[in-house]
């Protein structure tokens, strides 16, 4: 069932970024990425199976950044794909600050969700600075590795999203376990987790990859003459 759910979700959440910028160009995928960004934020907390290896939610969310930031850079150029990777950490960073503040009020006795959201916008401070840390870093040698490839290469459009995508996501998943866990999990354990978590973003990497695709070539169709 995971699996099924895992496929429909790469499916629905790429169409949805399509969608965005087709709706309000590159001003959408500047609000897709800041939402992505809170929402992967809130749904890495669960954990789940998949194929008997355990990983967590958030993964297409998240790799859906990365194929937002490709369009950018296909469509308006690596300015505004840096622009856009900055605005995404400023909302992490207002959504990490916003949580925080909502659990230093004392709840209502009527209250019944206080219990909840501790549970859930609890933080552990080195965490969270790896993680805004590292999705700004990643994401940000994403664009530039993307534009090298793109100068060097420039009809493989698959090569480019591929590698720029598959490295950052690598290098990220990897920096960061060690960063959040060294000292909690063994190496051991952070290798493992990293690397799962690492295979199952290739292959949604790899799936993107039409989704780049139908972004670049659609917008090329000749327009209908008007009279």
């Amino acid at each position: 069932m995971n699996i099924v759910l895992g496929f429909l979700s790469i499916v629905i959440t790429f169409s949805l970024v399509l969608i965005f910028e087709k709706l309000f160009n590159k001003e959408g995928l500047f609000v897709w990425i800041s939402i992505a960004v809170i929402i992967a934020n809130i749904i890495v907390c669960k954990n789940i199976d998949i194929l008997s290896f355990t990983t967590t939610l958030g993964n297409v969310l998240f790799a859906s950044v990365f194929l937002a930031t490709d369009i950018m850079n296909e469509k308006y150029g690596m300015k505004e794909s840096r622009k856009a990777i900055l605005m995404g950490v400023c909302a992490e960073i207002v959504f990490l600050i916003s949580t925080q503040m909502a659990l230093k009020f004392i709840p209502s006795t009527a209250d019944m969700v206080h219990t909840s959201m501790e549970t859930l916008f609890s933080i552990n401070l080195r965490v969270s600075i790896a993680s805004i840390t590292m999705f700004m870093l990643s994401n940000l040698f994403d664009v530039h590795l993307y534009e090298m490839i793109k100068k060097k290469f420039p009809k493989h459009l698959w090569l480019r999203n591929n590698v720029s995508t598959i490295v950052c996501n690598c290098l990220e998943n990897y920096f960061f376990h060690f960063f959040a866990f060294i000292g909690i999990y063994s190496v051991g354990t952070i290798i493992e987790i990293a690397t799962v978590v690492s295979v199952v973003e290739i292959v949604i990497a790899i799936m993107d990859t039409p989704f780049l695709y139908l972004a670049k070539y659609k917008s090329q169709e000749p327009k209908k003459a008007t009279n």
